[in-house]
């Protein structure tokens, strides 16, 4: 069975042994864009370490970061749903190693109907519930809240609580100014939650991060747990 990405671990064996001739290792350095806002999907991936961020992008090319996907899930969704074309740009935030596969593949097996597919709508519904309450979270709540919710998001994708991240990327993913941000980790540092040191952010305490998080945070991480026992 595959070491690292979730979702695929969730399969039966008979059905990973299927796509696995089909599957590709590769290496995705930082700023790597899988795809833009879009584009018609050739590949999915699905991400063994490291971090790629979904953007919504405006006609004037602002963008604001509406998902995060690690190693719990897979990059490409669309492509098993009937819509080839993403709707988001796709961007590795940390540098991360993924399996890709044809989307066309993909499809073919999506559609015998197994496993695979009961765990791709599943996934597709917890990578939706991410999305609305991202957008709830960026419209109503707190910079200190958001920015906890951010990190733990981000810690749980890359599964550690050092991660490479300047302030001036994470303002852009949350749509805030940068001023706000660094205000924000400033305090979150002061009071022993985080330490940031040179683009290095390192969790100190994550129960107080959580505490400080709203809502959203728990939400999220509910769906992706229940999508991956189901």
């Amino acid at each position: 069975m595959p070491i690292g990405n979730r979702l695929l671990a969730a399969l039966p064996a008979t059905e990973y042994e299927a796509l696995l001739p089909n599957l590709q290792r590769v290496h995705l350095p930082l700023d790597t864009m899988l795809y833009q806002a879009r584009d018609r999907i050739n590949y999915a991936y699905f991400p063994i370490s490291g971090m790629t961020s979904l953007l919504s992008i405006t006609e004037d090319g602002e963008a604001i970061e509406v998902a995060m996907v690690g190693n719990e899930g897979m990059v490409g969704v669309a492509c098993c749903l009937r819509v080839n074309i993403t709707p988001y740009q796709s961007v590795v935030q940390i540098q991360a190693d993924a399996l890709r596969i044809r989307a066309d593949v993909l499809r073919r097996e999506f559609d015998r109907g197994g496993q695979l597919q009961d765990v791709v709508l599943r996934y597709t519904h917890a990578l939706l519930t991410h999305v609305s309450q991202s957008a709830v979270c960026n419209r109503y709540h707190k910079m200190d809240s958001r920015l906890c919710r951010w990190l733990l998001v981000a810690r749980d994708r890359v599964k550690s609580d050092t991660f490479n991240l300047t302030q001036e990327s994470i303002a852009q993913m949350m749509g805030a100014p940068r001023t706000g941000v660094t205000a924000s980790a400033c305090r979150l540092q002061d009071n022993g939650l985080i330490r940031y040191r040179r683009g290095k952010i390192t969790i100190l305490n994550r129960q107080k991060l959580e505490e400080t998080s709203c809502e959203c945070y728990g939400i999220v991480r509910e769906k992706i747990d229940q999508f991956l026992v189901a």
